[in-house]
């Protein structure tokens, strides 16, 4: 006999005045198996149109000194977020992601020394488009208002649960398929489930891609940009056990 250890999470709310949180319980569940076991593993995804884009957008400033090249690339990002709110984004959708400071040095073969060149200063905002057809717009709105490093676009999907449903759907169905198949050739009747587990990915139809840009290589057409569709998609672990019907199972 084979015993397969299940976790079950039951949710337990406490209703008090101070409002505390769900609290969430494990309990350990034993399920026995009498017959082999199958251990599958099914991904799932769908496709859809993307209503959100995901753009990167930096400066890099230098100086003789630090702060000198902090108060520079201070000015340089305060004008492209205030662009990129000019442009209709909230305030919500725009987020740090980085900043840098480097001291930068030259090599002098002569005398083979290092020679110290001053401080650069970069810094970058990870920006979510919600009108995804001004995104090439957008881009080229970056640029001008002084963004030297661009990012992206991501395109992908706000609100994707109705996607995953219908990949879960098909997930568990492609895999009670196959474990019936399975079954059928080693001379069960049918399966029954042991266990489920799940992974939840999203992700756009490609990673992004870096993109550098100068202020003179603007272009008067706007950047064209496609869409094309969104992935997103789950990936289920089934455990069943093999049954035949004149076992009683």
């Amino acid at each position: 006999m084979i015993r397969h250890s299940l976790a079950l999470i039951a949710a337990t709310a406490v209703a008090t005045p101070a409002l505390i949180p769900s609290v969430a319980h494990a309990q350990q569940v034993e399920i026995e198996a009498n017959g082999p076991v199958i251990d599958l593993s099914v991904y799932e995804s769908v496709t859809a149109e993307p209503d959100v884009a995901t753009v990167g957008a930096g400066v890099s400033t230098r100086a003789p000194t630090a702060v000198e090249a902090m108060r520079l690339n201070a000015v340089e990002m305060t004008r492209v977020i205030e662009r990129i709110k000019a442009l209709g984004v909230d305030e919500k959708d725009i987020q740090t992601t980085g900043i840098n400071l480097n001291a930068q040095y030259d090599y002098d073969r002569q005398t083979q020394q290092q020679i110290f060149r001053g401080y650069q200063v970069s810094n970058r905002v990870s920006v979510k488009l919600r009108d995804i057809e001004r995104t090439g717009a957008a881009l080229d709105a970056l640029v001008e208002a002084g963004a030297t490093d661009l990012s992206g676009p991501s395109f992908s999907i706000e609100d994707d649960e109705a996607a995953k449903d219908l990949a879960r759907q098909r997930a568990v169905e492609r895999a009670h398929e196959r474990a019936r198949a399975y079954a059928a050739m080693f001379g069960y009747d049918d399966v029954r489930v042991l266990s489920v587990s799940e992974a939840v990915q999203g992700r756009g139809p490609m990673p992004e891609i870096a993109m550098r840009a100068a202020a003179d290589a603007i272009m008067v057409q706007s950047t064209p940009i496609q869409v094309g569709l969104a992935e997103t998609g789950v990936s289920i672990s089934i455990k069943y056990e093999m049954v035949s019907q004149s076992s009683g199972n």
